[in-house]
């Protein structure tokens, strides 16, 4: 039967319809892996690039793009610094979301001397500090009074993600103390710090033109003399701050699990826990504490429950979680040996082996190299002028 040119021209028409549908196919299916791969590799790339989203006007809304709020999962990292220990028992706590700016990654191992952090008077640490803080100076000429500064400061300040501390200078002995909520004093000079990074990322760009313009609204408002610092140098400043935090925010993790693959039942587990010197918090995880009240390490369920004095009665859970936040103990090799042997008390009395996240029992050379890891880590915080557990690293690693 012959053909007619209707015929092929239907038959021409339904192969290049076939042929279209197979090629946006497989332009789909590329731009789906190119996806998959930018959310699997979780890298932050720098704001110049192309593939990098555009910063919104709401600094808040940029802040939760580049960083989630912390879980402390099980660790999923491939960090050079921790290529002698494996991923089961140490755990990064923080990702550099240096998004705003172009930095050298080579210098996330050192920090500028906090002298260079340029302030040019001096405030309590406790308050505001050089390191860690944007320190903006307001002179008046007559003295302000605290509750017209707190409701001018209201309208952006609550906008921020990072914390704002306001501090004032007294007349009478010229003292700087911070400024409380309540405050009804008036004062001619004042100081505002905005914290620079913490575990949620660097401040960015948009956030601090924000708090800049704040308070230099505040300064026109009140006849206030004000320098502001460079706020490109600042958002680099932050960037480089946040990355060198990255870099040892580190969390080291035990397990403690029934031997024979069983539960512990929760009425002997508190028993043992507070015969090793550990505090059931309101939190629901025990803490062991230095004789300053600083954290050790701290003890929670393997499983989802928490440990609350009334649900402890009736748990029976297959193991404990035993954590070190590297950067938030004053001493970390000490903390560490506490927390091995707290470990060893509670699987010798309940019955349980010590391992590590993959079941794993922990050798002696592996424990020797978490607690190397642990002093390198420290002694590099050290030099970065970040005291582990001091008042600046508790702020910085929250």
């Amino acid at each position: 039967m012959a053909i007619s040119e209707l015929q092929i021209a239907l038959i021409g028409a339904g192969a290049a319809g076939v042929a279209a549908v197979w090629g946006y196919n497989i332009w789909q299916d590329r731009q789906h892996r190119k996806t998959a791969d930018r959310i699997f590799k979780g890298g932050h790339g720098d704001a110049l690039l192309p593939d990098d989203p555009v910063p919104s006007e709401d600094p808040a809304t940029d802040s939760d793009k580049r960083r989630e709020p912390l879980e402390r999962l099980e660790p999923r990292f491939s960090d050079e610094t921790l290529h002698d220990l494996p991923e089961s028992v140490a755990q990064p706590l923080e990702a550099s979301a240096a998004a705003d700016t172009v930095i050298d990654h080579a210098g996330a191992d050192t920090l500028p001397p906090v002298e260079d952090a340029g302030q040019p008077f001096s405030l309590p640490a406790e308050f505001a500090d050089e390191l860690a803080d944007c320190v903006l100076h307001l002179a008046a000429v007559e003295a302000v009074p605290a509750p017209a500064v707190q409701a001018m400061q209201n309208v952006w300040a609550s906008q921020l993600t990072k914390p704002v501390r306001w501090l004032a200078k007294s007349d009478v002995d010229g003292r700087w103390q911070a400024v409380a909520v309540d405050d009804v004093g008036r004062y001619r000079e004042w100081a505002v710090a905005l914290q620079l990074a913490d575990r949620r990322g660097a401040v960015s760009d948009g956030e601090l033109a924000r708090f800049f313009d704040g308070v230099q609204q505040l300064a026109q408002q009140t006849s206030a003399a004000l320098e502001l610092p460079g706020r490109g140098e600042t958002v680099i400043r932050a960037a480089h701050l946040d990355e060198f935090c990255a870099s040892v925010d580190i969390q080291f993790v035990l397990h403690v699990v029934e031997a024979s693959g069983g539960v512990f039942a929760g009425t002997k587990l508190r028993g043992v826990a507070e015969a090793a010197g550990l505090v059931l918090e309101a939190d629901g995880v025990f803490r062991a504490r230095d004789e300053l009240g600083g954290e050790f390490f701290t003890v929670a369920n393997l499983g989802a429950e928490r440990l609350d004095a009334d649900s402890i009665k009736s748990l029976a859970t297959h193991g404990l979680t035993l954590s070190l936040d590297v950067p938030r103990v004053t001493n970390g090799t000490l903390a560490f040996d506490r927390m091995l042997a707290t470990a060893r008390q509670l699987a010798a009395t309940l019955g349980g082996v010590l391992v590590d996240a993959q079941r794993a029992p922990l050798s002696d050379a592996m424990i020797a190299a978490i607690r190397a890891k642990t002093a390198e880590l420290q002694q590099r915080m050290h030099d970065g002028s970040i005291v582990p557990g001091s008042a600046r690293a508790l702020r910085l690693f929250s």
